[in-house]
């Protein structure tokens, strides 16, 4: 028998707001926005064909589709766990997948982890591929992005917005552009790079 194509993290984002039956107090769980569960859950129902949730007075309350399906649902979770649980088994538990942009992992992350390390032995550590990876689909444990804010994320911010001039002791009298700088008028720049860790890179190497 063929198998339909299951929207697992709709449904993982479905399950919690019937727990709650509150779309806000489901993001803090998901650590996502009550914008991005309403997505979710908006989408979940055109796949389906049906409508989960109606807002009353009293509040959020399941629909009987919704109510039909919640018990086989959440059996199926429990059984994801135990799968998972069982692939698991006898292999090491210390292991976390980040996703890092490129240039800060070189620049930044790579010495602080290797220090890290040096004082956990055992622990592996994975670098997902992609950069800006869901968290669900990857399974992250934790993603450092270069962002102006959190969008449908809740995260920690780790350093304030700022504008910093950066330059090698012998640099040349030129200037970098990158995607988003606005550079003074007039200024034609030596380099145009595509991110700002490649413009990073070219400065401290005494580019500009």
């Amino acid at each position: 028998m063929k198998r339909t194509h299951l929207p697992l993290n709709a449904l993982r984002v479905f399950d919690a707001a019937a727990r709650h039956l509150s779309f806000t107090r489901a993001a803090d769980e998901l650590a996502v926005t009550p914008a991005a569960v309403g997505q979710q859950i908006r989408a979940l129902e055109d796949v389906l064909g049906v409508v989960l949730f109606r807002r009353t007075s009293k509040g959020l309350e399941l629909t009987p589709e919704g109510e039909a399906g919640l018990d086989p649902l959440r059996e199926g979770f429990l059984r994801f766990e135990e799968s998972v649980a069982a692939m698991q088994a006898g292999q090491a538990s210390d292991r976390y997948t980040i996703a890092v942009p490129r240039e800060f992992y070189a620049e930044w992350l790579a010495p602080r982890l290797a220090v890290f390390q040096a004082g956990t032995p055992g622990v592996q550590y994975i670098l997902a591929p992609d950069e800006h990876a869901d968290f669900t689909e990857a399974n992250l444990d934790i993603a450092i992005r270069l962002a102006d804010g959190p969008g449908d994320l809740m995260g920690v911010q780790l350093a304030p917005a700022m504008r910093v001039t950066v330059a090698a002791p012998s640099y040349r009298e030129a200037w970098i552009d990158w995607p988003g700088m606005a550079l003074p008028e007039g200024v034609n720049p030596c380099i145009r790079a595509g991110s700002p860790g490649q413009a990073l890179a070219s400065a401290l190497a005494g580019m500009g």
